[in-house]
């Protein structure tokens, strides 16, 4: 499918569009928040200590005053890096356990297999919390526990996409030809289960979104300089009794950022499977789509389409 109308198709689904929607805003308030937020996000004020929302304060004011509307916009920024940099280190370690684990010697193969088990067993928020104990408790600890124990997922589930891939007879002819391994992964493997790898990065990018809430609200996460929406939540959980209007704010835009990146990852799995395109027609490749239109053929006696 071409690049224009695969995305077609992914902003057709209402899904797609409202994750896209929604993920563009997060992006947009952690650019600008770099250079502009409504307060200072971390200005403490007690003489407006739980003001509600209002025009001054869209979100209102916490305990020691700080803006939550501000402190919202800033965490996400500690968000977006978070995700971004997980993403891409599991999806390293993942594509190079997943080839090391398809496209290597029998030997090879076995031992990764054994590995990826072995690994996938441990939870990324105890490795998280293992790390925190060790090196003490940051974002890069963080970003290194969910970037390898979801790179270890995205393994397992491609590495049986790329023995699939790899046993095609156009890999074949490629190797016959005198491509070498890494040629015939970027040039002929991955662009062929590129949509896996989306789904699964897509759901990387939520499980290091929510390990680092969870971690920030247990302290092991972000620092009390750095602003993170586990951390607001955090401060502001010992009031839920008398002021619950405030923690909306975090966990509203935690829940929503981790379901949009789960609904993206939905509506790319779609997009990119012909037989759910609006055609309803499995688009046709290789030497039978350069034949021509086939005839139409009845079904057989006795047999309702």
């Amino acid at each position: 499918m071409r690049r224009g109308s695969f995305v077609r198709a992914l902003l057709r689904r209402p899904q797609g569009a409202a994750a896209v929607a929604w993920l563009a805003l997060v992006a947009l308030a952690a650019a600008v928040s770099r250079v502009w937020t409504p307060a200072d996000p971390f200005r403490t004020d007690p003489y407006s200590a739980w003001l509600p929302p209002s025009g001054s304060h869209l979100f209102g004011t916490d305990a020691v005053g700080r803006d939550i509307a501000s402190y919202v916009m800033a965490a996400s920024g500690t968000t977006v890096l978070v995700a971004v940099c997980s993403g891409a280190l599991a999806l390293v370690v993942g594509l190079g356990l997943a080839a090391l684990g398809s496209l290597t010697a029998r030997a090879v193969r076995e031992s990764v297999a054994v590995l990826i088990d072995v690994l996938v067993a441990f939870p990324t928020i105890l490795v998280a919390m293992a790390l925190a104990a060790a090196f003490g408790g940051s974002l890069g600890v963080v970003v290194v526990a969910s970037g390898l124990g979801y790179g270890v997922t995205i393994a397992r589930v491609s590495r049986s996409e790329i023995r699939r891939v790899a046993r095609e007879d156009y890999v074949t002819a490629a190797r016959a030809s005198g491509a070498g391994t890494a040629q015939v992964l970027l040039r002929h493997v991955l662009p062929n289960i590129a949509p896996v790898f989306v789904v699964q990065l897509s759901l990387a990018m939520a499980t290091s979104i929510l390990a680092e809430a969870g971690l920030s609200f247990l302290g092991y996460g972000a620092s009390a300089e750095t602003a993170s929406w586990g951390r607001l939540l955090a401060d502001l959980q010992k009031f839920l009794g008398v002021h619950p209007w405030t923690i909306v704010w975090p966990g509203l835009a935690i829940t929503l950022t981790v379901l949009a990146l789960n609904l993206l990852g939905d509506a790319v799995r779609d997009a990119a499977d012909p037989r759910l395109r609006p055609s309803g027609r499995v688009a046709e490749t290789g030497p039978a789509a350069a034949a021509g239109p086939v005839a139409a053929v009845d079904p057989a006696p006795g047999v309702t389409s």
